[in-house]
C-alpha cells in the first residue's frame, strides 16, 4: 500500500482537520488556564488562616458559618483568639497576593517573540512546547513551595514564561485554519478553553483538596498537560498545505475561502510603526487590558471571597467558583456561532457587531459582580449574581478575542502578542491590588474590589466603542520580495470560479459556502 493511498483512506475516516484543531486548541487553552488556576484555590488550603474570633472581630457583616453551635462554642473559647488553622505556610495576604501576579510577570515576556516566532514558523511547536513547560513546572511546584515564598514566586514566573507564547501561536494557526465565515466559531471554541480550564480547575480542585492532599493538585494537572503535548505532536500541524492526512475537498475549501487572508509566508519584516500608531490595534488592546483586569481578578480571587467572606466550604467553593465560568463557555460558544450567523446574513457589520459584543461583555459583568456585593449573606443570590454576571463575559470571545484575525490576518499573531502581553498587565496588577485592599478580608473591602472591577471594565470598553474597527487594515499587505503573491491572487481556482482576492471580497455573495465546506 501506497503512503498516498494510506493518506487519503485515513483523511476520509477523520472529520474536517480545521475541527481537529480546533478541538485540540481548546484543549491546550483549557489545560494551560487549569495548571495557572489550580493555585488560586489550593493556596486556600496552602495556608494557614485565622480562627473563627478573628473574623468575627474584623468583620461583623461577615456571613456565618454553618455549624454555628459549634462556632459558638469556638467564639466563647479565650484560648482560640489570636490562633490559626490549616494549612503549611504563613503567607499573609500580600504575600499571596505576590505569588498569584508572578505568572503574569514572566507571561508579560514572552508575547512578542512568541508571537514573531509563530509568524516565521508557524504555531504548532511554539504553541506546545510552551504548554510543556508550564506541566513540568507544575509538577514541580509541591517541592519549591517547601523551599518558600521567594522560590514559588520565581516558579510562577517560570511558568507564565512558558505559557506567554500560547495565544500568539494560536492566532497564527487560526489565521491558516479558520474560514471567514467560521472565524468566531472557531475561535470561540479554541478561546472558550480559558473558562472550562477555570471550571476544572476550581470544580476539580475543590473535590481534590476535600479528599487528598494539596500537592495532589498539581500532580494530576502536571500529568495530564504533559499528555495533551504528545497528542498535540501527533495530530496538528501549522498549517493545511503541511498536513497529511487532509482530505482534498477540506485543502480546496481552505484554499479557496482563506486564501487571501492566510499568513504570507513572503513577508518582508513587520509594519511595526502602523501596528503601534494603529487606533483600532490601541482600542483593542485598552479593551482587552480591562477584560483581563476583570477576568484575572475574578479567577484569582473568587475563591477566596468565596471562603474568607461567604464562608463556603472548600468542596462547595470549588463548584460555586467554578460556576461562572461554565456558564460564560456556554455563552461564548453560542455567541461564535450566532455571530456567523449575522455575518452570513448580512443583518450587521462586521464592525458593529465587535462592539457590540463586546460592550455586552463589559457591562453586565460590571453589574454582576457589584449586585453580588450588595446581596449580603443570601448564598443562593450571591451565587447567581456571581453566575449570570460573569458568564455574559463570554460575549467577548466573538468580539476582542477574534479581533486580531480580523484587522490582520497576516500578523494577528504579532497583534495577539501585543494586546494579550500588555493584557497580562492586569494579571499583575489584581492579585496585589486584591491583597492590599483586603487586609482584614472584610465584606466592605470586598465589595471596595468589586467597585475598582466595574469602573475598569467599563471605562475601558468605551475606547473600543469609538475606535475599534473589524476590517482589514491597509497595512496587512506590505510590499514583498517577489510578485509572486500576486500573481497567485489573480489565478483562478480549479472550479473556474472567481481569483481567490475576489471570493474572500464576496464571501458572503453568492458562494454556496455549505457545498464548499463538504
Amino acid at each position: 500500500m501506497t503512503y498516498e493511498s494510506l493518506s487519503e483512506r485515513v483523511a476520509k475516516l477523520c472529520p474536517p482537520q480545521r475541527y481537529i484543531l480546533g478541538i485540540m486548541g481548546f484543549l491546550g487553552v483549557a489545560n494551560a488556564y487549569i495548571m495557572r488556576a489550580c493555585l488560586n484555590i489550593a493556596i486556600t488550603q496552602m495556608v494557614k488562616t485565622p480562627t473563627v474570633d478573628n473574623f468575627t472581630s474584623n468583620d461583623p457583616n461577615s456571613c456565618p458559618y454553618e455549624d454555628s453551635t459549634k462556632l459558638n462554642s469556638a467564639a466563647n473559647s479565650s484560648s482560640s483568639i489570636g490562633k490559626t488553622t490549616q494549612g503549611d505556610f504563613e503567607w499573609d495576604e500580600q504575600t499571596q497576593g505576590v505569588i498569584l501576579a508572578a505568572f503574569y510577570y514572566g507571561y508579560i515576556f514572552t508575547h512578542i517573540p512568541g508571537g514573531l516566532l509563530a509568524q516565521r514558523f508557524g504555531g504548532k511547536h511554539t504553541m506546545g512546547f510552551g504548554i510543556l513547560s508550564t506541566a513540568i513546572f507544575t509538577l514541580l511546584t509541591p517541592t519549591v513551595a517547601e523551599w518558600g515564598a521567594i522560590p514559588v514566586s520565581i516558579l510562577r514566573f517560570l511558568m507564565g514564561l512558558g505559557e506567554g507564547t500560547t495565544f500568539p501561536a494560536l492566532s497564527t494557526l487560526l489565521s491558516q485554519w479558520a474560514p471567514p465565515l467560521e472565524r468566531s466559531k472557531l475561535a470561540s471554541l479554541v478561546f472558550a478553553g480559558v473558562q472550562i480550564g477555570t471550571v476544572i480547575a476550581s470544580a476539580l480542585s475543590g473535590l481534590i483538596l476535600e479528599y487528598f492532599s494539596w500537592p495532589s493538585v498539581f500532580y494530576v494537572f502536571g500529568i495530564v498537560g504533559v499528555i495533551w503535548f504528545v497528542i498535540w505532536c501527533l495530530t496538528c500541524y501549522n498549517d493545511p498545505a503541511s498536513h497529511p492526512y487532509i482530505t482534498d475537498e477540506e485543502r480546496m475549501y481552505l484554499a479557496t475561502t482563506i486564501g487571501a487572508t492566510a499568513r504570507d509566508k513572503e513577508l518582508v519584516g513587520t509594519p511595526w510603526k502602523d501596528i503601534l500608531t494603529s487606533k483600532a490595534v490601541w482600542a483593542l488592546t485598552i479593551a482587552e487590558i480591562g477584560h483581563d483586569f476583570g477576568l484575572f481578578m475574578m479567577v484569582t480571587d473568587l475563591p477566596k471571597y468565596m471562603s474568607d467572606v461567604m464562608h463556603f466550604k472548600i468542596s462547595e467553593n470549588g463548584l460555586l467558583s467554578a460556576l461562572p465560568y461554565l456558564v460564560m463557555w456556554i455563552v461564548s460558544i453560542s455567541l461564535g456561532y450566532f455571530a456567523d450567523w449575522l455575518l452570513a446574513k448580512r443583518i450587521m457589520g462586521i464592525t458593529k457587531l465587535r462592539v457590540s459584543l463586546a460592550t455586552l461583555g463589559a457591562v453586565g459583568p460590571a453589574i454582576g459582580v457589584i449586585l453580588a456585593s450588595y446581596a449580603g449573606c443570601n448564598k443562593a443570590a450571591v451565587a447567581t449574581l456571581f453566575t449570570v454576571g460573569m458568564g455574559l463575559m463570554g460575549f467577548v470571545y466573538a468580539s476582542l478575542r477574534v479581533n486580531s484575525l480580523d484587522l490582520s490576518p497576516n500578523y494577528s499573531g504579532t497583534i495577539m502578542a501585543i494586546v494579550n502581553g500588555l493584557g497580562s498587565i492586569s494579571g499583575m496588577v489584581a492579585p496585589v491590588l486584591v491583597g492590599g485592599l483586603t487586609p482584614n478580608r472584610t465584606l466592605e473591602e470586598w465589595r471596595l474590589v468589586f467597585w475598582v472591577m466595574a469602573v475598569v471594565l467599563v471605562t475601558s470598553n468605551f475606547f473600543f466603542v469609538f475606535w475599534g474597527s473589524g476590517e482589514i487594515q491597509s497595512w496587512n499587505e506590505p510590499p514583498k520580495n517577489t510578485n509572486i503573491q500576486e500573481e497567485k491572487n489573480n489565478k483562478t481556482n480549479t472550479n473556474g470560479t472567481q481569483p481567490i482576492k475576489e471570493v474572500y471580497r464576496n464571501y458572503t455573495n453568492e458562494i454556496d459556502m455549505n457545498t464548499l465546506s463538504k
